[in-house]
């Protein structure tokens, strides 16, 4: 298996939600193209797909405040997955977050998640107790602009 990694393309966008789609990545409350069009506007060299024979089968959504770096949208084909592509994946992510000075990677997974939560743990990332939080300052909804 040949995979590349490379920036999101425009392009890519049907191909990507789709893949967030089977992977159960997308909640009615976030639109998945609007959170690619937020994040085509900050860092968008942080937001990476896999790509085998010119079928995206991946992604990974990063992005770097200064202090963390955050992990989002990781994602990998059902036809790719146990193939490397999300380990693949994390390491250009934290290769790049690595040359722009990141010191910490920081990941949320929800608690019934627990095939995300062993694949974490496999690369050495290490779980906390800690309370998360958010608070929604805009609306989105699916086809919201």
């Amino acid at each position: 298996m040949t995979v590349d990694i490379r920036a999101f393309a425009i392009e890519d966008e049907d191909a990507v939600v789709a893949l967030w789609e089977e992977a159960r990545l997308t909640r009615p409350w976030n639109d998945p193209r609007a959170d690619i069009r937020r994040k085509l506007t900050v860092q968008p060299e942080l937001f990476l797909v896999a790509v085998d024979g010119g079928v995206v089968v991946g992604t990974v959504m990063a992005g770097y405040d200064g202090h963390r770096e955050w992990l989002y949208y990781l994602a990998s084909a059902e036809s790719h997955r146990g193939r490397g592509v999300g380990r693949a994946l994390v390491a250009e992510a934290e290769r790049l977050l690595e040359a722009l000075g990141c010191p910490k990677v920081q990941l949320m997974v929800r608690p019934d998640n627990a095939g995300a939560r062993g694949f974490y743990d496999a690369l050495g990332y290490e779980p906390f107790e800690t309370w998360a939080t958010g608070r929604r300052l805009i609306v989105d909804g699916p086809g919201t602009s």
